[in-house]
């Protein structure tokens, strides 16, 4: 038995055995084969294990997030039957001599050079349908495992070093019971993910890749933060107890899913979830969701191999809208950069990519693929009650130059006859200090604040939330991030204009009282916090919490801030 201390990432509690979702070993020496026809007759039966693996992942990928997330998988199979492409791979076999992974390998490397120095945008993106389909067929070559995530059929826990968001997209909840991974915080994407899929998860344990191997048992602690590998009889019995009390905590709370979220002195805020997908709009409303705070639309545009069309986006943006009826719906523009990219948009590297082209700097410079954007969600808004947010807005002309497009295509839009609402509400993400620091000018413009508080606290903090070393400064309670949340919200409400949160603080424990006493309108979290939270703001005085507000935004430290709400709120 081996007991690891981790992050807390998404709550309740996993029990299963291991399954290692690690990079498969693809070293190979090349050799000189004496009968081809063998070597051959490998390379085709690795080709057609691969082919039967895509169909399942497709068919998964199809039920799972919808048509156009499946179409990738439907260019990886036309490459596997690809005769340009199998042909060379033979005769290199028969001519040269060599085993079939040297021949797969040196035929693919060939391609996606070629492809990737064409002017042809398509043919570019061919060569990145390549590079993964040959890792696959080179693995089977291998004999090596690699990991499919869409195609666990068995109770498991997911180990690994990280997750990648496309990873955690792939995760079937009837199956992965959990995840537990060595990097990793609150705020990275996979835990965001894992919340809204509502799955067990532990991250940042440092070494559960050394610790667990495949088919041990694994119980993840996602309220504690605690990952036990291969468990005793008792802790086994202990946890499944621990999971059913919070399985009855969990259907107190869904009493409350019709419920307005009012404080107990009668003070309504509205609780909103983020999300990520269409998909996820049912979660929202089982939990109760009174509207969408935060839709990554980053989504929609990864894990494919091209830029999604403006009616596949109009068609998602619709099923959202339409599924959230009247609710308001908070879209977020195009956010790819830092720990998102899109290999197909072939990005330049950085030196921090966390503070560079990313965002609405790309989207300003590269406004083909904004105005595709922008155009499907005008159409759409006429099915509900949407509202626009730009990310990383750092001045008030990237605002205005952002605003002026979005406006340009309504009147397109309106000349071409197609139906548009009138009353968009246009906003912007808080997340760069020197937008907190005049958000007084930006309230004058905008129509709403929504503040990121996952990329807020990192960069006024200058700490990295995914640097582990640093990871003691990311800080939700230390009264300067306070302040800057504070100066943002008295700003909105000195010109009638209202402000929300959609970082992950806005679903925490201890930041709840602390917001709503600063007077936050809307709090934005994952599905599977809106009923805790409920359940707490109902308990708690407005008035009171907002009589603390001048000692909190004095105070010291984070320690002391956390100390006084503890105390204060009943939190001890």
């Amino acid at each position: 038995m081996t007991q690891l201390q981790g992050i807390a990432a998404s709550s309740g509690i996993a029990i299963a055995k291991a399954y290692r979702l690690e990079a498969p070993d693809l070293s190979y020496d090349k050799t000189t084969v004496n009968e081809p026809a063998e070597e051959i007759k490998r390379l085709h039966d690795a080709l057609e294990i691969s082919k039967s693996e895509l169909e399942k992942i497709k068919e998964h990928t199809k039920k799972s997030l919808g048509d156009e997330h499946a179409e990738i998988f439907s260019a990886h199979l036309l490459v596997l039957s690809d005769p340009e492409m199998i042909q060379p791979m033979e005769n290199k076999i028969k001519t040269d001599s060599v085993n079939a992974e040297a021949a797969l390998d040196e035929t693919a490397n060939m391609f996606i050079d070629m492809f990737k120095n064409m002017d042809n945008e398509y043919m570019k993106e061919r060569a990145a349908d390549i590079h993964d389909v040959t890792k696959r067929v080179l693995a089977h070559l291998l004999d090596a495992e690699f990991p499919d995530p869409a195609l666990i059929d068995e109770q498991v826990v997911i180990v690994a070093e990280d997750l990648t968001p496309s990873d955690t997209a792939q995760l079937n909840k009837e199956f992965v019971q959990g995840f537990t991974t060595d990097i990793g915080g609150r705020t990275s994407h996979s835990a965001i993910m894992a919340r809204s899929l509502e799955i067990p998860a532990v991250v940042g344990t440092k070494e559960i890749t050394k610790q667990a191997e495949k088919g041990v048992t694994v119980i993840v602690d996602g309220l504690s933060g605690d990952v036990i590998v291969d468990p005793t009889d008792e802790q086994i019995e202990s946890y499944k107890q621990k999971r059913s009390e919070f399985e009855e905590k969990k259907q107190e709370w869904a009493k409350l899913k019709d419920e307005t979220t009012v404080s107990s002195d009668n003070e309504h805020v509205e609780l909103a979830a983020n999300i990520g997908t269409p998909d996820d709009v049912s979660g929202v409303l089982e939990n109760g969701g009174e509207g969408i705070g935060l839709y990554r639309t980053e989504f929609l545009y990864m894990g494919k191999n091209q830029l999604p069309t403006e009616d596949e986006q109009f068609d998602a943006y619709s099923s959202v809208l339409k599924q959230m009826e009247d609710k308001p719906v908070v879209v977020r523009t195009l956010d790819i950069g830092g720990d998102k990219e899109l290999d197909y948009l072939d990005l330049p590297d950085e030196m921090n990519p966390f503070l560079g082209f990313r965002a609405i700097r790309l989207c300003l410079e590269r406004d083909d693929i904004f105005r595709t954007q922008l155009r499907a969600l005008l159409r759409a808004s006429v099915h509900g009650n949407l509202k626009i947010m730009f990310p990383m807005i750092a001045t008030l002309d990237e605002f205005r130059e952002a605003k002026a497009i979005l406006t340009e295509e309504k009147e397109n839009l309106t000349r071409e006859g197609k139906e548009v609402a009138d009353d968009i509400e246009v906003g912007i993400m808080v997340e760069i200090p020197a937008t907190a620091v005049m958000a007084k000018q930006f309230a004058k413009e905008v129509d709403f604040f929504s503040i990121g508080t996952n990329d807020l606290i990192q960069y006024t903090m200058a700490a990295d939330r995914m640097n582990e070393r640093v990871s003691y400064l990311y800080q939700p309670y230390n009264p300067a991030i306070l302040n800057l949340v504070n100066n943002v919200i008295e700003a909105a409400h000195t010109e009638g204009k209202w402000a929300g949160m959609c970082g992950e603080m806005a679903g925490d424990e201890i930041a709840i009282p602390i917001l709503l006493g600063l007077g936050l309108d809307e709090f934005s979290m994952s599905s599977s916090s809106i009923l805790p939270a409920r359940t707490q703001i109902l308990g708690l005085s407005k008035s009171e919490m907002s009589s603390f507000k001048d000692e909190l935004l004095s105070m010291n430290t984070s320690e002391d801030v956390v100390a006084f709400v503890k105390e204060k709120a009943g939190l001890e």
